[in-house]
């Protein structure tokens, strides 16, 4: 029977460790799942309210909002160059080109029709971009979004030319969700409870030279109350 020594144990491990990861970063052992249902574009907290849009225009509005999360990636993601997000995202420009044109136009025509005025169009328009791109900022969550902005890039570049919006609907809660901190999910944070001190009394009536009268006072170790503000 062929023995293996602790080096060689320590070798297989993390051979298995690595054919277990994924190609791109992997921050966690076990990353949360953030994934989720499939949307239409009006739900709460999916984007920036659209009332009286055509389901062709929530469907526009949802490429425009995940052409931005894949943005803010680009450039906020640099730190782990295995990610590709600025490679993805400037592929993805450039494939889907055509369809990300559409959905601007589309999105134009939008605030044009609820507008008073093409200027005033315009300028809602502007507004609804710079949310869009703020609204995917985070620090908190980096690790999160980055992954999950590196997953969808790589899938949008095997797409077929005009399914970018499907991705987009698809894969929209999962971006919202990776907004959200969690950390490791394979090990169970750990709770700490520290041991209070405990002291004995020291007034007067609790000492007789240097005994604790443990008739007056009880015994002489008690849990210590210090004061809060």
């Amino acid at each position: 029977m062929q023995k293996v020594g602790i080096a060689g144990a320590v070798a297989a491990l993390a051979a298995g460790l690595m054919v277990a990861t994924p190609a791109a970063a992997q921050f966690y052992m076990k990353s949360k799942d953030l994934r989720g249902e499939r949307v239409r574009g009006d739900e709460p907290g999916i984007g920036q309210a659209l009332p009286g849009a055509t389901p062709d225009e929530l469907r526009a509005a949802m490429v425009w909002n995940m052409r931005a999360a894949l943005n803010v990636a680009a450039l906020q993601c640099q730190f782990e160059p295995s990610l590709l997000t600025v490679q993805n995202y400037n592929a993805i420009l450039s494939d889907h080109k055509q369809e990300l044109a559409q959905s601007y136009a589309a999105l134009g025509k939008y605030f044009e029709r609820v507008a008073k005025t093409k200027k005033d169009g315009q300028s809602a328009l502007d507004q609804f971009g710079t949310r869009t791109y703020s609204g995917f900022a985070t620090v908190a969550a980096q690790y999160g979004f980055c992954g999950t902005a590196s997953s969808i890039g790589r899938e949008a570049l095997y797409a077929p030319r005009g399914s970018f919006g499907d991705i987009a609907l698809s894969r929209m809660r999962e971006v919202r969700n990776s907004l959200t901190p969690w950390g490791e999910q394979q090990f169970p944070r750990m709770e700490v409870r520290l041991t209070p001190a405990f002291l004995p009394r020291f007034d007067k009536a609790c000492w007789k030279k240097d005994e604790f009268v443990v008739k007056k006072c009880g015994e002489p170790f008690g849990a210590v109350v210090y004061a809060a503000r």
